[in-house]
């Protein structure tokens, strides 16, 4: 995969998600991964402050973040954090290089087959640090997860506009 560099905004603090080791396996939260496409191509980096917000308060962990861009001829690109505030330091270092292992290239290969040519996207693979005590309390009394999802906010929208309107169907 080629690379090129991506041009994020400074501003935020610097605080590393490192990847888990040895026994911190037992004592981890669960784990989630997102894709999230800029379909014009450009990533403002707008939300990365509250990202690393997220990560400094002990929210989350990055495990692993990948930034790609999908070419017109869908061809995937890597994209690099740059140093935009010429201060010789790669802003959001935090983040450059947080590979855990779980994201390998047949799973960006895989995400990226979703994208829009001319997008971007950040694909990030993360734990949920503030789950971690109740997953583990679960996991010591013998419970193991069987089934998991997440309903997308756009979707409850829509079921919550089609739940009113049959509702006020209804009542006429």
């Amino acid at each position: 995969m080629r690379e090129e560099t991506v041009m994020i905004p400074p501003g935020a603090s610097t605080a590393a998600g490192a990847a888990p080791t040895g026994d911190e396996l037992d004592t981890m939260g669960p784990i989630d991964y997102v894709v999230v496409e800029f379909p014009s191509g450009r990533m403002t980096g707008r939300a990365m402050p509250l990202l690393v917000d997220l990560v400094e308060k002990g929210t989350i962990r990055i495990l692993d973040l990948v930034l790609v861009r999908k070419d017109q001829d869908g061809s995937v690109r890597g994209l690099v954090v740059a140093d935009l505030d010429g201060d010789e330091q790669l802003d959001l270092a935090v983040f450059e290089g947080a590979s855990s292992g779980l994201l390998d290239q047949g799973d960006i290969d895989e995400a990226s087959a979703i994208l829009t040519p001319g997008a971007a996207a950040a694909i990030m693979v993360y734990e949920n640090v503030w789950a971690a005590p109740f997953a583990v309390a679960l996991r010591r009394a013998g419970g193991q997860l069987v089934a998991s999802g997440r309903i997308h906010t756009q979707a409850m929208l829509a079921a919550l506009d089609a739940a009113e309107a049959a509702e006020a169907k209804q009542a006429r």
